[in-house]
């Protein structure tokens, strides 16, 4: 231990390393990566001011529907600027508060995306399977609380886990990815990181229990809508894009957290293009999925562009 201590330094700064094999198309990756964060920012904010301003849209499912689109913004915030300005630089360098700050953001957002999802799930089971207590069961108030829930829950845990790295002394700088996140920071830790890794796991345990939960709800869905064809249909508008969306988000975020903790023997480009994915494909597909399945919503923003055509052609 106090070999440790004498070895630890205050580390200032950390180097990321990820972007080592990709110095000579940087131009293009920026290119790219701006034009993926613009189209972030447009389709989550059609999604969000559509719902904000349709009365019609105020039902608890595209409440939650918002949510999940303004946690798209709020996770790709915490990556995409950085990740432009280290494409414009030949070092990339970030703060030891910049880090934990950035580690934070995306851990909150990923968190949160599944605590949404789980909440959703469980206001379709309610839709589908208990139709006629829908109104008095998820009530404004239970809506309120379930949004709570799925925001407080997630900044909660993700404050304990920067209470628990800010703690531990470091023995390094290095950061072999684009990005910060708990496990990279962790990896120069000096002392034993004992506590840290049963608190992961913990984390895991509950969102495996929510994801189990998701699976129970849809079982039931799935048991509720066979039996009719109203019910297949509106099984087909309201569930099948929650599907997509929960299997895209479990796929991409599978292997960023299986090889964060553990040495995973894949080429450094292959790491940072899994790594990122959760900040690509939810907060593209997620309003696109519901955009183009759900009827409401797609009335709702072709509505609202011809309406400014016509305020134009008048103009």
């Amino acid at each position: 231990l106090t070999k440790a201590m004498e070895n630890s330094t205050q580390v200032k700064f950390f180097y990321l390393f990820g972007l080592q094999e990709t110095f000579n198309n940087k131009s293009v990756y920026f290119t790219l990566s701006l034009i993926t964060y613009l189209l972030i920012i447009t389709v989550n904010l059609t999604l969000i001011i559509t719902i904000i301003q349709e009365k019609g849209l105020h039902e608890p499912m595209y409440i939650f529907l918002c949510s999940l689109c303004i946690n798209g913004l709020y996770g790709t915030a915490g990556f995409y600027p950085k990740f432009l300005l280290d494409l414009q630089s030949d070092v990339q360098v970030i703060s030891y508060g910049g880090c934990l700050t950035q580690a934070c953001v995306i851990y909150t957002s990923i968190t949160c995306e599944i605590s949404t999802l789980t909440v959703m799930s469980y206001d379709r089971y309610v839709a589908i399977c208990r139709p006629l207590l829908y109104h008095t069961i998820v009530t404004s108030l239970t809506v309120r609380k379930l949004l709570l829930f799925s925001w407080c829950y997630p900044l909660f845990i993700a404050l304990i886990a920067l209470s628990l790295t800010v703690r531990i002394p470091l023995c390094g700088s290095r950061i072999d990815k684009i990005f910060c996140d708990n496990p990279s920071i962790l990896k120069h830790a000096c002392l034993p990181i004992t506590i840290n890794k049963i608190w992961s796991r913990c984390l895991i345990v509950v969102h495996v229990l929510q994801l189990l939960y998701i699976v129970f709800s849809y079982c039931m869905i799935v048991r509720t809508c066979v039996k009719s064809s109203k019910g297949r249909i509106k099984f087909t508008q309201t569930c099948v894009p929650h599907l997509l969306t929960i299997v895209i988000f479990i796929t991409v975020t599978l292997f960023d957290n299986l090889q964060g903790w553990n040495n995973v023997n894949i080429t450094l480009n292959m790491r940072n293009a899994m790594a990122v994915q959760f900040l690509v494909i939810p907060p593209v597909f997620n309003p696109l999925i519901y955009g183009l399945n759900l009827q409401q919503i797609r009335r709702a923003v072709f509505r609202k562009c011809n309406t400014h055509k016509i305020i134009d052609i008048r103009r």
